[in-house]
């Protein structure tokens, strides 16, 4: 499912139209990113929480010459699912 098809879902299901179904769903995600971009966590009940993770700085290797490089500590979003959203998908 693209954007598009989510805001066409948002639209028939609260009966919007697909320009104020297309704000709504980009003042979610704009939402969840400002929270996530200023450490917050972002936990909606029985889907699952959004969470900004520290990664340490650490060095890999090249598969191919197998020299050692590198990678710089980064912060990630990572996604955890609620129960309810795990037991609709296993279904």
């Amino acid at each position: 499912m693209t954007k598009v098809d989510l805001v066409a879902k948002v639209a028939a299901e609260a009966d919007l139209t697909k320009k104020d179904a297309e704000k709504a769903v980009a003042a979610v995600l704009g939402g969840i990113t400002e929270a996530l971009k200023s450490g917050d966590k972002v936990s909606l009940v029985g889907f699952g929480t959004f969470e900004a993770k520290q990664r340490a700085a650490r060095t890999c290797r090249n598969p191919r010459t197998g020299e050692p490089t590198p990678v710089p500590a980064t912060v990630a979003p990572v996604f955890k699912a609620g129960k309810a959203l795990k037991d609709a998908v296993a279904k």
